[in-house]
C-alpha cells in the first residue's frame, strides 16, 4: 500500500510541476519507501502486511554548494536518511538512555507507564505503555501471544523466543547493512562463546550522509544461538559505511572486558574534515551502571535494572537472578553470552569521537572519549551517584560542526552534580584544546541550569544541533510534567534563549517544542506543538527558524509552520494539501530539509492546518527543497474545529503510531 501511493503521489508532483504555478517557498518531495522489512520473516502469529511506519532522521551535507534560495536546485539533489519500523521500539535505539532518562530502568511495562504519567501527563500513558511493551496493534485479548508489532517485550523474550527485525535504517529509501549483520563484522575477546549467528535479527537507523563517501547510524548486534540461548553480543553499536566498507565503532575504554564485549556506542553525528576523513561524534560506554562505586568507593546496585521474569514471559520457567547480573561485571571472563542476565547490562557512558578515512580503516586517532577523566572517574564524578544508585555518569556528543579555523565543535550534554544533590544531565559543548584532539573542554551552556528540588525548572537539557558559527539549538525537558522548551544560543554571548520568547506567537506559552538542527546559514528545524493541550505534548507541527541571514522570503528573526511554507493556495485536493510535515529532523547548508510527514491519498479535507483526511494517511518521509523563485508566504486558514483534547481512553492507530515513533522523542 504504502509504495502504492508514494509511486502515485511522485507522479502527481511531476505533473503538478508542469501546471502549477510555484507559489510556495518550498517543493514536497516524496522520499521512496523500499523497506525490505515488509519482505523478511516475522513471528508466525503476529499480524501480518501491517503497513511499515517510515521516520525521516537527516539530511546528506550539501558541501560548498550554494543556498537553493539563491540557485536552481534539483529535487533529486541530497540524500535523505530514514528508519523504517514495523512497530514501537519499546526503548528507542537512538536514546543513549531510554527516554534520556538518566535512571536507566524503564525495563518493564509499569516502569513505561510510570514514566509517561510523570514525565509526560497524558490520559493516555496506560495505551501508550501497553503500545511500547507489547508492540503496535497487540491483542488486548491475549497481550502475552506475540502478536504486537515490535515492542520492549520481544527484545528482552528474545534469549527464549528469538527475534526478528523491526527497525532498519534507509538512504533515500534503499536499505543499508552494517558490519553487524555477518559474524566476520565480530571482533569481541568473548566472540567464540556468542554461538551461530542469526538472519535478519538486527535493528538499525542511519543518522546522516556526508559527501558520497560516507554513511553513519546506529545498529543493534545481530542474535545468535548458542547452548544456553540466543544472546546479543550487544546492545548498540555506531557504524560507518564507506566504499562498501562497513566500520564497527567499537567503545573507546577497552580495559574492562564487560565493556569491551557488551559497551554500546553511537554514531550520532559527523563531519567531514580538511583532510577528508570523517570525524565522527556519538558516546561510548566506559564502566557497568547497575553494580560500581560512588565518589566515596562503595559499591552499589540497582536491582530496578533487572526485571522479574513474569514482567516479561508467562509462566516461565526460566528466572533472573540479579547475583548473576552482578558477576557480569566482576567476574566477566567466558561467561558474558551464557547467562541471559547479561544482556540487562547497562552502561554509564561518555562523549566520543571516532575518525575514520576514505579507505574505511581508522586512523591513528581512531578513537578517543571527549569527556575528561582517568580510570572510572569522569568530570570528577564516579560512576554512581553517591545518594542514589540508580543515578550514573552520562554524557553524549548530538551533533558537530567545524568553525572558520577548521577546529570541531561538538554539542550534547554532559553530568552535573546539581549543588552536590543529584546527578543531572546538562547541555553542553565540547571544544579540543588543540588540533591533535587528545584533549577536550566541556562548557556547560548558560540559562539551562537545573535546580535542586522538586519545583526545579528541569530534568534534562541537552543540545542537539551547532552550525560553524558556534550557534547552537537544543532542548530543555520541563521537570516533571513540565513542557518541553526549545533553546538556542550563542557561545560566549549570554545565555541560551528559548524560542517561546523570541516567536510567542508561534511557540505560545506551555507548548513543547523541538530545536533538531541548524545549518550554517542560521535556519533552525524542529517542531512544536500545533494545539494547546494543558501543556501536555499535543499534535507536532514542523517549523523553521531564521536566526542569520534571510533566506528568499524568510526573514531575520521570523519563524513560521512548514505547513505553510508548502501551502500553494490550490485546491484541496492539490499535491501540497496532499502533506502535512509533523517533524523537521534536519536542514543542509543549501536549505534543504529532511522531514516525515503525513500523507493523505487525494488530499486533506480543506487547506487548513490540522484538516480531516478523509481517506488513507499514511506516515512518511519527505524532502523539502527551497523554490529560487519569489515565492509567496500563504498561511494555511485557520482550523475551524476546537482545539484537540487529550483524555482517557484509547487513541487510533495512525496517532497512537505517531506518538510512539515521533511524538515522545525528545530529540531528532
Amino acid at each position: 500500500m504504502p509504495n502504492k501511493i508514494l509511486k502515485l503521489s511522485t507522479l502527481a508532483i511531476l505533473i503538478a510541476g508542469a501546471s502549477q504555478a510555484n507559489a510556495a517557498v518550498y517543493t514536497v518531495v516524496p522520499v521512496d519507501q523500499n523497506s525490505t522489512l515488509k519482505d523478511l520473516p516475522y513471528f508466525d502469529n503476529a499480524q501480518s502486511g501491517a503497513p511499515l511506519v517510515y521516520s525521516s532522521t537527516g539530511i546528506q551535507d550539501s558541501g560548498t554548494d550554494a543556498s537553493c534560495f539563491t540557485a536552481d536546485c534539483t529535487t533529486e539533489a541530497y540524500n535523505v536518511t530514514s528508519k523504517a519500523s514495523r512497530g514501537s521500539e519499546g526503548t528507542p535505539i537512538a536514546d543513549t538512555t531510554p527516554y534520556n532518562q538518566n535512571s536507566q530502568d524503564i525495563t518493564t511495562q509499569s516502569q513505561l507507564r510510570y514514566y509517561c504519567e510523570n514525565n509526560l501527563g497524558y490520559g493516555i500513558c496506560d495505551s501508550w505503555a501497553d503500545n511500547q511493551f507489547f508492540g503496535r496493534d497487540y491483542s488486548e485479548d491475549d497481550v502475552w501471544n506475540g502478536q504486537g508489532l515490535g515492542g520492549l517485550q520481544k527484545k528482552q523474550a528474545a534469549w527464549i523466543n528469538g527475534y526478528h527485525s523491526n527497525t532498519q535504517g534507509l538512504v533515500d529509501g534503499i536499505p543499508t547493512t552494517s558490519f553487524a549483520s555477518t559474524i566476520a563484522g565480530y571482533d569481541g575477546t568473548q566472540k567464540e562463546n556468542l554461538g551461530s549467528i542469526v538472519a535478519n535479527t538486527t535493528d538499525s537507523i542511519v543518522k546522516g550522509a556526508v559527501g558520497t563517501d560516507f554513511v553513519y547510524g546506529i545498529t543493534s548486534s545481530a542474535l545468535f544461538e548458542n547452548a544456553t540461548g540466543k544472546p546479543r553480543a550487544f546492545s548498540k553499536r555506531g557504524f560507518v559505511n564507506v566504499n562498501d566498507k562497513s566500520v564497527q565503532l567499537a567503545p573507546v575504554t577497552t580495559s574492562n572486558e564487560l565493556v569491551s564485549n557488551m559497551g554500546q556506542t553511537q554514531a550520532n553525528a559527523a563531519v567531514a574534515m580538511k583532510d577528508g576523513n570523517l570525524l565522527v561524534v556519538g558516546s561510548s560506554s566506559y564502566a557497568p551502571s547497575f553494580y560500581a562505586q560512588d565518589r566515596d568507593g562503595k559499591f552499589r546496585e540497582d536491582t530496578n535494572k533487572l526485571p522479574n521474569v513474569d514482567d516479561i514471559l508467562k509462566d516461565s520457567s526460566k528466572g533472573l537472578d540479579f547475583n548473576k547480573l552482578k558477576q557480569c561485571a566482576i567476574s566477566p571472563s567466558n561467561n558474558l553470552y551464557v547467562n541471559w542476565e547479561c544482556q540487562f547490562s547497562t552502561f554509564a557512558n561518555e562523549a566520543a569521537f571516532w575518525i575514520v578515512d576514505a579507505n574505511g580503516s581508522k586512523t591513528s586517532i581512531a578513537a578517543s572519549a571527549i569527556t575528561a577523566g582517568s580510570g572510572d572517574n569522569r568530570a570528577g564524578l564516579a560512576v554512581i551517584d553517591k545518594d542514589n544508585e540508580a543515578l550514573s555518569f552520562q554524557a553524549s556528543a548530538q551533533a558537530v560542526a567545524l568553525k572558520g579555523d577548521d577546529t570541531p565543535i561538538a554539542v550534547g550534554y554532559s553530568t552535573a552534580d546539581v549543588r552536590d544533590d543529584f546527578y543531572a544531565m546538562q547541555a553542553t559543548y565540547f571544544t579540543p584544546k588543540d588540533s591533535s584532539l587528545a584533549s577536550w573542554t566541556a562548557t556547560p551552556i548558560p540559562g539551562l541550569n537545573i535546580k535542586p528540588g522538586d519545583d526545579r525548572d528541569f530534568t534534562y537539557t541537552m543540545a542537539n544541533g551547532v552550525n560553524s558559527s558556534s550557534v547552537i539549538v537544543g532542548d530543555a525537558k520541563g521537570n516533571g510534567t513540565k513542557p518541553q522548551r526549545a533553546f538556542i544560543y550563542q557561545v560566549g554571548q549570554g545565555d541560551a534563549k528559548f524560542f517561546d520568547q523570541l516567536a510567542p506567537s508561534l511557540f505560545f506559552k506551555d507548548s513543547n517544542s523541538n530545536a533538531a538542527a541548524i545549518n550554517n546559514n542560521g535556519q533552525v528545524v524542529g517542531w512544536v506543538d500545533a494545539e494547546a493541550s494543558n501543556g501536555a505534548e499535543a499534535r507536532h507541527r514542523a517549523f523553521t527558524y531564521i536566526n542569520g541571514t534571510a533566506q528568499g522570503p524568510l526573514t531575520t528573526g521570523g519563524a513560521w509552520m512548514l505547513d505553510d511554507l508548502t501551502n500553494d493556495g490550490g485546491a484541496a485536493n492539490s499535491v501540497a494539501n496532499s502533506y502535512r510535515i509533523m517533524n523537521a529532523t534536519g536542514i543542509n547548508n543549501a536549505g534543504v530539509i529532511s522531514a516525515t510527514a503525513f500523507y493523505c491519498a487525494g488530499g486533506y479535507e480543506n487547506l487548513s492546518q490540522l484538516a480531516s483526511c478523509n481517506g488513507d494517511e499514511q506516515q512518511v518521509v519527505v524532502k523539502l527543497v527551497p523554490k529560487n523563485t519569489d515565492a509567496v508566504i500563504q498561511p494555511r486558514a485557520k482550523d475551524e474545529d476546537q482545539p484537540y483534547k487529550r483524555s482517557g481512553g484509547s487513541l487510533g492507530i495512525l496517532a497512537l503510531t505517531a506518538l510512539g515513533f515521533i511524538g515522545f522523542r525528545r530529540r531528532k
